[in-house]
């Protein structure tokens, strides 16, 4: 029987005693056993298709760098390209040359910035018999409802036309809030409708600005702003998302607008023709991406966009980490799943170019949404450090160093005060594409969180009164915002971990320096994974 039982032949190479208790080399052995018919190919397959995604991403980077060059140097101003004439006060006509126009603005549970946005609509330069507000109301905090309500009357009382309007429930959150109030009566009088998220701050003449392009150009659907950050400075969070923002205003807002009149509305601070969103559908909650899915269904029917990134209107960035990850969970997930349930619409559509659903599609979407999200995280904080464990698998230097560096060195011009901090951001952004690929898979799967939806939480002027009161009086007692255990991220600490072993391999054994780079996005894991990120500079 011994002499007919199959026999298990195992390489020369791998031919070592190992004894029950050396679990090590038990586990080096079945390593070595699987590492050249498995690990190897399927290794090899991720660097090849990391490959490919970070040359897509290159190119797109490159066609969007080449464009805004000779969009600022040859391309009209936006009153040059289109029919532009300022608001003229008649006062023969009176105020009947002026459109009347709805401002809304959203709220959930807004207890710091209340004020601020319902001030700021109501100090609008717009004859107050052409102007209606609106304050969606969604609280579910009685006492804040109360004070919302309260700040409503206070400006009817000075002759504002402002509304106060709550809703039974939640439905569709923000988009479900917005369709509400474009069914009241008086709306029919309103050829234009501006939305302003409840931290936004428009200018007193920003409606003088933007409106005259809507009405002189009647294929134009949108017009929409830049958003500017009042807290850029306050830590080292918000420097980060400045240097993201920046690049999507500067460049990918500007070049939609300029050569394909598309881009995504970015929710807040734009001006909508009414009759576009009527036609386009209305409003619609079935992705978190509501203001994205409304541009894309106006455009599918012919309309154009125009973006002015000279009209600013101040606004208010994430300041706490766990702020900043709901928004970019739900910036992430949205698209994707928009993009699962338009592609095909976006095809078959007849009546826009064949160029420009090619933009929708590849540019807009596929890149930008997802392929940028996934080959970040999957490259530099996955097959990179794996392929030092397996140094049978190859990674080029043009792929590993120069095609990032080019895409890095494209991806700051839009803030170059923060120049200094490139590296830093570098790494930090690979952190956040942990979460922004998670969220994008939810999307495209349409699984788990894909449809969740929570309030960023917005701080107003709470930080500085903070400090001034640290100020006045030093030796006050500091309360913390956080209990320590609510700030842990454990699938931060956990790549941390990850990659601190990998850099240790590559110190020891590899030949191509990779340690310096995994041990730094070690500590930005680190500190992400502790919460920390958000440290004032």
């Amino acid at each position: 029987m011994a002499e007919g039982s199959p026999k298990v032949m195992i390489p020369e190479s791998f031919q070592f005693q190992v004894s029950g208790s050396d679990i090590a080399g038990q586990l080096t052995l079945i390593w070595e056993l699987i590492k050249a018919p498995l690990i190897v190919p399927l290794l090899t397959l991720g660097v090849y298709i990391c490959l490919a995604m970070s040359l897509m991403l290159f190119m797109e980077r490159v066609y969007m760098g080449i464009v805004i060059i000779l969009v600022k140097l040859f391309w009209k101003k936006p009153d040059k390209r289109y029919k532009w004439e300022p608001m003229q006060d008649d006062l023969e006509s009176g105020n009947l040359n002026f459109p009347v126009v709805l401002v809304q603005i959203p709220m959930f549970n807004e207890r710091e910035v209340y004020k601020l946005s319902i001030g700021a609509a109501s100090n609008l330069s717009w004859p107050a018999d052409r102007l209606v507000i609106q304050v969606l109301d969604d609280s579910t905090d009685p006492a804040i409802k109360q004070m919302v309500e309260l700040e409503c009357q206070r400006w009817a009382s000075k002759g504002i036309n402002i509304t106060y309007q709550i809703r039974e429930n939640r439905t569709g959150y923000k988009a479900g809030a917005l369709k509400e109030g474009l069914k009241r009566s008086y709306v029919k009088h309103c050829e234009y409708v501006c939305i302003f998220d409840a931290d936004f701050q428009p200018e007193p003449d920003y409606l003088r600005r933007a409106i005259p392009f809507l009405i002189h150009n009647p294929d134009i659907a949108l017009v929409q702003a830049r958003w500017r950050f009042v807290n850029a400075n306050e830590c080292l969070l918000t420097r980060m998302q400045e240097m993201s923002l920046d690049y999507h205003f500067t460049v990918e807002q500007e070049v939609g607008s300029a050569t394909h009149a598309f881009f995504g509305f970015n929710g807040t601070a734009g001006v909508w023709r009414i009759a576009a969103i009527n036609e386009a559908g209305g409003w619609k909650d079935r992705t978190t991406v509501e203001d994205m899915d409304l541009a894309v269904r106006a455009s599918l029917r012919g309309w154009k966009f125009l973006y002015l990134g000279d009209l600013q209107v101040k606004s208010e960035l994430p300041s706490t980490f766990k702020a900043f990850r709901f928004q970019q969970h739900r910036w992430s997930c949205g698209p994707a799943n928009l993009f699962r349930k338009m592609v095909m619409e976006i095809v078959r559509n007849k009546k826009v170019r064949f160029w420009k659903k090619v933009y929708v599609i590849y540019s807009f979407f596929f890149v930008r949404k997802i392929i940028a999200h996934m080959v970040t995280f999957s490259f530099y904080c996955v097959v990179l450090p794996l392929t030092i464990l397996v140094p049978e698998v190859k990674v080029p230097i043009w792929g590993a160093v120069y095609i990032p560096s080019v895409i890095t060195i494209l991806n700051s011009v839009g803030t170059p005060r923060s120049i200094h901090l490139l590296f830093y951001w570098i790494l930090f952004e690979n952190v956040m594409s942990l979460h922004r690929t998670k969220a994008t898979l939810i999307g495209l799967l349409e699984t788990g969180r894909a449809n969740e939806w929570v309030v960023t939480e917005k701080l107003g002027n709470t930080l500085q009164k903070a400090a001034d009161a640290k100020k006045s009086n030093p030796k006050a007692p500091r309360k913390l915002r956080f209990k320590f255990t609510d700030r842990i991220n454990t699938l931060e600490l956990g790549f941390s971990a990850f990659l601190f072993l990998c850099g240790c391999y590559d110190f020891v054994n590899g030949k191509n320096s990779y340690f310096i780079y995994l041990w730094l996005q070690t500590v930005t894991f680190l500190i992400t994974g502790i919460g920390y990120v958000g440290t004032i500079i």
